[in-house]
């Protein structure tokens, strides 16, 4: 069976961006920079992309490239007979489990797309807007339906493979996205007000950055470009051989985080500029946006758009998600791909549906204190995904050696790289404590 790669220099990059731009940067980057005081969380949240983002994704890169297998493959490669296949098998659990959860809320702003088309969206009364969205995702069924509409979409562009599937969908996907964060942009900062918002976002103020902000900070630099579970080791593995992994590695980095600000600056101003609270957590994009949408000239088509840009976020992210999966599984057993896709849909949707219903139906059922949603995010988000990150480091640094990384992420020195002794110090020392610190203060086994 002949492996495909990614066809062009624009497909890596669009497909990679695609990864790294999710509902992170839309959804959960405005409120964490809300809550921990604007600008102030930004320049330390750019100081650990830069320290811990960069050496971990270039790690993963050059680990995927070197190999040109999938998550479980490049472990059982470069150490045969040995436990660090486990790895892998982290990685690739972890990106499995990751996906039953995340097709859920991108199934929520599905939901919401229908409604702000229809103008339904619209004529809630603010004081009804959280009922509302409460009914939304707790009624049982609706989510359900969302959920798998949304995993049948991923599906459907999967099956097709890397070139004709996941990079052509996001060379058309990431510059939409593109295009209409623009348009919202400019509508956003035109409002009388605005200039509040964006003096928020960029106007430093450290006396609200907390202990917890710094600490939300690098959790969010690690998390937000897909680190720790096989996404960029997986594309590295279908990236050529000349392919510049050090401007490859700092143009998605950069992209991702560029996404991210402008995120920040659609909703800053709006909410600024409607007298609204900037720190309203996960209800910000659910809650408090449509009592601005709803207060604005044009408001149906601008609400519409928005949550379109949402839903193009979290589908380049979860085809990414599927594809981990997809090329472990058909690679390590030898299955065909639209087999292999389909049972591993269908799994994934099965799992789904405890923490769909566990905002309705089984809000009661508890494990260990959580609801199945909630469980299931605790897991990947505070123990799967910072191990997998600090195995990979140390597997990196310590057991491939940090040298033959440089060597495979300069393509055997046609590349220069100046800062190889910066990562060799990142891979084996800085990254996995930093990770390590996320890990014990998450986890709850050390409050920082």
């Amino acid at each position: 069976m002949k492996r495909e790669n990614f066809g062009s220099r624009i497909g890596v990059l669009a497909a990679a961006a695609g990864s790294a731009i999710g509902l992170g940067n839309i959804w959960k980057f405005p409120y964490i920079t809300g809550k921990n005081g604007g600008a102030a969380f930004i320049l330390v949240y750019l100081a650990c992309i830069a320290l811990v983002g960069v050496p971990v994704m270039l790690a993963e890169f050059s680990l995927g490239r070197k190999v040109q297998k999938n998550a479980v493959g490049v472990f059982k490669e470069l150490a045969p007979r040995k436990p660090w296949l486990l790895t892998g098998v982290l990685s690739v659990t972890t990106a499995f489990i990751i996906l039953s959860f995340y097709a859920i809320i991108a199934g929520w702003v599905f939901a919401y797309i229908w409604r702000a088309g229809s103008g339904q969206l619209l004529s809630v009364q603010h004081k009804d807007i959280a009922n509302y969205f409460g009914g939304i995702i707790s009624s049982g069924v609706e989510p359900v339906i969302w959920t798998f509409v949304v995993i049948g979409i991923t599906t459907s562009i999967v099956l097709f493979g890397v070139r004709k599937g996941i990079e052509k969908c996001s060379k058309v996907l990431m510059p939409l996205l593109l295009f209409i964060l623009v348009i919202l942009m400019i509508r956003s900062v035109t409002l009388e007000g605005a200039w509040k918002g964006l003096e928020f976002l960029f106007k430093p103020d450290f006396s609200k950055l907390t202990k917890e902000g710094f600490l939300e900070a690098l959790g969010h630099s690690f998390y937000s470009l897909s680190l720790g579970m096989g996404i960029i080791m997986t594309y590295g593995s279908y990236v050529g051989k000349k392919e510049n992994l050090i401007s490859l590695t700092f143009q998605v980095i950069v992209a991702d985080t560029l996404i991210a600000l402008m995120a920040g600056i659609v909703i800053f101003p709006a909410v600024f500029a409607y007298g609204l609270e900037p720190s309203q957590g996960p209800g910000l994009i659910f809650v408090t946006l449509p009592a601005v949408f709803k207060s604005m000239p044009f408001g149906v088509v601008f609400e519409t758009m928005f949550f379109v840009l949402i839903a193009i976020a979290a589908i380049t992210s979860t085809i990414s998600l599927m594809e981990v999966v997809v090329a472990c599984v058909t690679e390590q057993f030898k299955i065909e791909r639209k087999k292999a896709t389909v049972i591993i849909a269908l799994g994934i949707f099965l799992l789904s549906i405890p923490s769909t219903l566990s905002f309705g139906p089984w809000a009661d059922v508890k494990i260990l204190g959580k609801n199945f949603f909630d469980m299931f995010d605790f897991i990947t988000s505070n123990i799967f995904l910072p191990a997998g990150g600090i195995l990979v480091c140390l597997f990196t640094a310590w057991v491939w050696k940090s040298k033959n990384a440089i060597e495979e992420i300069t393509s055997n020195g046609l590349y220069k790289f100046k800062g190889g002794k910066l990562f060799s110090f990142a891979i084996k020392i800085l990254a996995p404590l930093a990770i390590g610190l996320i890990f014990i203060h998450f986890t709850g086994i050390l409050k920082l």
